[in-house]
């Protein structure tokens, strides 16, 4: 199944006055997997962005000058969502400005018709009724890094709904074991792992090690009797 993570950005919230979309990203996965594929737009809006949209996502009128118009854009965008299964928060709003954009254009598209759509916050409030369900919430209670959300932001919020959605649905697909480098990492460490990582290096214990061991193994089962690890080693 191809599903594609979608998030917008808007000059407000009702697109019924008006309102445009000034940023789309879209994250791809595949079978559950994280394919790298992603698209992401800037939009002149053609109108002006309200401030109080500003502080929430920190996109300037000035910042929107020179970028492309939605209909520029709309071939692409409609090509990289066609047919596949849309994962968004709060599905109705960003579906609701995508039909409105589709509307002003010839032919008119209407995303339903098209593509798939799951609403991320209906199955949150299904699992986690009575609680807060806001991207930044569900994030906490699944370990997963918004420590870059300072504003909102279409590409970075879809990245992080993807791995949201991958874990409220039934477990992420890509979980690295490599701590060190502190960049991107939440408290569980989650984060993407790339397809051409190095395969990880297998050290075994050297002879010194293994007599340890068995000398701790054979002190615990004087004091408590036999071990797991015991048991294990004799079913073998």
């Amino acid at each position: 199944m191809r599903q594609i993570v979608l998030d917008t950005e808007t000059t407000g919230i009702d697109p019924s006055a008006g309102h445009r979309i000034i940023e789309i990203g879209c994250v791809e996965v595949v079978e559950r997997q994280l394919t790298g594929r992603n698209y992401h737009v800037y939009i002149n809006p053609d109108r002006e962005v309200e401030a109080e949209a500003i502080t929430v996502h920190g996109i300037t009128n000035e910042f929107l000058k020179d970028k492309p118009k939605f209909s520029e854009v709309a071939d692409e965008f409609f090509a990289f969502i066609e047919g596949a299964e849309l994962v968004i928060h709060n599905a109705a709003f960003d579906v609701g400005f995508m039909d409105a954009e589709f509307a002003r254009l010839n032919p008119v598209r209407k995303t339903a018709d098209h593509c798939g759509i799951v609403d991320t916050l209906a199955i949150a409030r299904a699992k986690h009724p009575g609680q807060k369900n806001n991207l930044d919430a569900l994030c906490k209670r699944y370990g997963v890094d918004n420590s870059n959300r300072e504003l909102h932001g279409a590409l970075l919020d879809a990245e992080i709904l993807a791995d949201v959605y991958l874990l409220m649905t039934g477990g992420q697909t890509a979980l690295s074991l490599d701590v060190g480098s502190g960049e991107g990492e939440g408290a569980s460490g989650l984060r993407r792992v790339p397809k051409d990582r190095p395969r990880l290096a297998v050290i075994k214990a050297t002879d010194d090690e293994v007599k340890a061991h068995d000398s701790l193994m054979a002190s615990i089962e004087k004091q408590a009797g036999q071990t797991l690890w015991s048991k294990l080693d004799a079913s073998e």
